[in-house]
């Protein structure tokens, strides 16, 4: 498909045609094609029943269609089904784990982590720590916001027992070499954790080759529904691991002595209703995915960013934070000017960009400035529209018009 065809099947993009919108948040959260829209219709209209509990038609097509959900998720990161767990979204992924290993932690472990990460990667181990007395070490930062395996090395103690990074940050868009970093965590007896928050929606991932001990994304950055997330788990370490939420549909067993038998992973995490239609939405958006190519998806993206960076690097009123990372996110401000105002100044345009912290809030250590300006790109973005948002972004000093025109 040709990327005029890709943008058709987007009703948030063709039911704007007679408006101008230029959508450059895709960072926080993508557009949904009219394939996954239709397939979460399709649970609500024609086989809306719980999961696991009904015998009778309609409850055995959500079962299949739910357990065929885990399939194809485990399919895209190449796990097996058992070691996929659903989830509302990352961050209880990363809730889960944390809390679900605390049991295996004691006073003075060393949990490594860097000043780039979102706070779901870092307030669940603030959390662990303050309960069990273990503490946050900060691995250093290179120049160009990478995490390298030099680094890491140096930050490695005995005491180390989790290393948890990003695969891609949300906010430079930094690529970690996370096969790497996973093998000298390994090596020191230390478990690795990768928010692929960032990266599963832009990437191929293949935990397997990348060996890594966990890996969790959201839905709703996968062009998915809001609302639904993933865990993955070695299954070995999904068997140690702790449910994080307890009740139906997750436990065996128990007694009125509180005897209490779990299920076997990864239904031992999901206690209650799960998001079925969200699973599903999932499931589809995924596939939509692959059928476009990840690959293909992560080269256009790459070279809308260039182009961005190019185009950027001309204008006199620009501070750019990223030129040289390769995902599709750009962070910058107009000089002298705040990024909130700048970033409604880009809306009184018409074009969607993201201004703050970005969940970030330690980034400010490793770029010097408090707030950025965030645009991130994806597939069904065009270079005609990095065109038009240079032309704003020449207008920079005028921000004042977005408040009084």
């Amino acid at each position: 498909m040709n990327i005029e065809e890709i943008r058709k099947l987007f009703p948030m993009i063709t039911n704007n045609s007679q408006k101008k919108l230029v959508y450059f948040d895709n960072a926080a959260t993508t557009f949904k094609p009219q394939c996954v829209i239709d397939k979460e219709v399709e649970y609500y209209t024609f086989y809306c029943a719980n999961t696991h509990r009904g015998d009778y038609d309609i409850a055995y097509q959500a079962d299949t269609h739910y357990d065929e959900a885990r399939k194809i998720v485990a399919k895209f990161i190449n796990a097996t089904k058992k070691e996929v767990v659903f989830t509302s979204g990352d961050s209880m992924s990363l809730n889960l784990i944390a809390f679900g290993l605390i049991h295996l932690l004691k006073k003075d472990d060393e949990i490594l982590v860097s000043v780039l990460e979102h706070a779901s990667c870092l307030l669940p181990w603030y959390k662990v720590c303050d309960i069990v007395g273990c503490k946050i070490k900060f691995i250093e930062v290179d120049e160009n916001g990478n995490i390298t395996p030099e680094n890491l090395k140096k930050a490695m103690t005995n005491k180390t027992k989790i290393v948890s990074l990003a695969h891609v940050g949300n906010v430079l868009g930094n690529v970690n070499d996370v096969k790497a970093l996973a093998k000298i965590a390994h090596e020191n007896n230390a478990l690795f954790i990768c928010d692929g928050a960032q990266s599963a929606p832009h990437m191929k991932i293949d935990v397997k080759e990348l060996d890594v001990d966990f890996f969790t994304f959201s839905g709703h950055k996968c062009y998915g529904p809001t609302g639904i997330g993933v865990l993955y788990g070695k299954y070995e370490l999904l068997e140690k691991l702790e449910p994080y939420q307890l009740g139906g549909g997750m436990n065996a067993s128990f007694d009125m002595c509180g005897n209490v038998k779990y299920l076997y992973p990864p239904e031992k995490f999901e206690a209650g209703t799960q998001n079925i239609a969200g699973a599903i939405g999932l499931a589809r958006a995924l596939e939509f995915l692959l059928d476009i190519g990840m690959d293909n998806i992560y080269q256009y993206e790459n070279e809308l960013k260039k182009y961005c960076v190019s185009k950027m690097k001309e204008l006199d009123n620009v501070e750019l934070y990223n030129s040289n990372t390769p995902t599709g996110i750009v962070a910058f401000n107009i000089k002298g000017v705040f990024a909130q105002d700048g970033a409604s100044l880009f809306n009184r345009y018409g074009i969607c960009v993201r201004s703050g912290e970005h969940c970030a809030k330690l980034i400010h250590n490793f770029l010097g400035v408090d707030q950025t300006i965030r645009a991130s790109f994806c597939f069904y973005n065009t270079k005609e529209e990095i065109d038009y948002f240079i032309e704003i972004c020449k207008k920079g000093g005028d921000f004042l018009d977005a408040f009084f025109a």
